[in-house]
């Protein structure tokens, strides 16, 4: 998997990243939480370490879900989509 420095950091992510909105939010009601924890490890294993997402997904359920199942598994940077906020 090739990689891409973020900005001048010296952090580093996979090229391909995995957009994650549709897993909790959008497209239908949301996914099978085991099927999208199982998708979400099955990236990683191919070496995607790059996962989008924001706070408007859910607001918040969607950044529960990649980090239930990133959890302690990998060193990984989502990111938190901009410009978009939720009404709480």
């Amino acid at each position: 998997m090739q990689r891409r420095k973020l900005g001048k950091s010296n952090l580093e992510v996979s090229a391909i990243g995995l957009g994650c909105m549709g897993m909790s939010f959008s497209y239908g009601p949301p996914r099978d939480k085991q099927e999208m924890i199982s998708l979400l490890h099955a990236a990683v294993d191919r070496g995607v370490t790059f996962f989008d997402t924001a706070e408007v997904y859910g607001p918040f359920i969607n950044e529960e879900l990649v980090g239930e199942a990133l959890a302690l598994r990998w060193l990984i940077y989502p990111n938190a989509s901009t410009g978009s906020t939720s009404n709480p």
